[in-house]
């Protein structure tokens, strides 16, 4: 069985009856199967209804989902021949940022992610998705083999934040991250950005400064977690409700705002329901934006990309 977020929970319902409805069925005394279809009718009824009017603390639970598709995951749905490459060459492999060398429908091209675990093993060996300043360096020397090559650059981004120890900010996260996205801004090959899952803080954007940027429907992007800018306003959590609506941090909202530059529909229910389509859907919208991308020229690209996000530190201020 699915793992049901508390929101799900009479769609959790529908869907036990009918597992119960299947064993019943199994053992060949009495046949159901329009018991069965009528259920999964209401059941996709109900997806449909409960996910197409998502608030956006709902949408936060979504993009955490357990069962969400993860970088991993897309990497073994749409690259080939994938060579991952490690270290930053100064201090240490990160693995909460995963990255190398691969062909994506045809085309060699360098692919860059956090990763965040799927268990408590590897989620601990990710370090949740949450990278130290080695995982930007490394992702910075990536960005610029993908220049040196001239090869279109995609990222895939799903973290809650950089990591924030004191190891990490001793380190120098902050300018491990200014340099990842000075390096992004920098770089003469087109630049697509994917928002995942959680799109959280500079940990984000330091993967994200593309030339453009997509986002899952129901995807988070934010400067802050609701859960972080709650204990900050209002000095509790109980408050991340109302910070995920202030915050804006919603596919939806972040498109009417000009920050991203086209959504990603979602199949009926969440990534996490059909997993396999959500990275078909996602590879078909990478690969149109690399088709678009790809035909200019390198400087003008550049340039393009660097006026793209001033013109967004431009807004309000008339």
């Amino acid at each position: 069985m699915p793992t049901f977020l508390e929101f799900e929970k009479p769609i959790a319902e529908l869907e036990g009856k009918i597992e119960e409805l299947r064993h019943l069925d199994a053992g060949g005394d009495v046949s159901i199967a329009d018991d069965i279809a009528k259920l999964q009718g209401k059941v996709n009824r109900l997806l449909t209804e409960t996910y197409g009017k998502l608030t956006a603390w709902q949408k936060v639970q979504v993009a955490r989902h357990p069962e969400r598709p993860h970088f991993v995951d897309y990497v073994n749905g749409l690259i080939e021949d994938f060579t991952p490459l490690a270290g930053d060459r100064a201090f240490a492999e990160d693995a909460a940022i995963v990255g190398g060398f691969g062909r994506f429908r045809g085309r060699s091209v360098v692919v860059v992610g956090t990763e965040k675990g799927f268990d408590t093993e590897t989620r601990i060996k990710h370090n949740f998705g949450m990278a130290r300043p080695e995982g930007y360096r490394k992702a910075r020397r990536l960005f610029q083999l993908a220049d040196q090559f001239h090869l279109p650059l995609v990222t895939l981004v799903d973290t809650a934040g950089a990591y924030p120890g004191v190891g990490a900010e001793e380190r120098g996260q902050a300018e491990a991250i200014a340099r990842c996205i000075q390096s992004c801004l920098s770089l003469r090959v087109p630049i697509v950005s994917v928002i995942i899952g959680e799109g959280g803080s500079g940990g984000a954007i330091a993967l994200a400064a593309g030339d453009r940027v997509l986002m899952l429907e129901h995807a988070i992007y934010s400067v802050i977690s609701p859960e972080g800018c709650a204990s900050i306003l209002w000095r509790t959590n109980e408050s991340a409700k109302d910070a995920a609506e202030a915050l804006k941090l919603t596919a939806q909202d972040l498109k009417q705002l000009g920050v991203i530059d086209a959504i990603i529909g979602e199949p009926v229910g969440g990534a996490h329901r059909d997993q396999s389509e959500a990275i078909r859907r996602t590879g078909d919208a990478i690969a149109e934006h690399i088709d678009d991308l790809v035909t200019v020229e390198g400087g003008a690209l550049r340039a393009r990309r660097r006026e793209k996000f001033i013109d967004m530190g431009k807004v309000g201020l008339g």
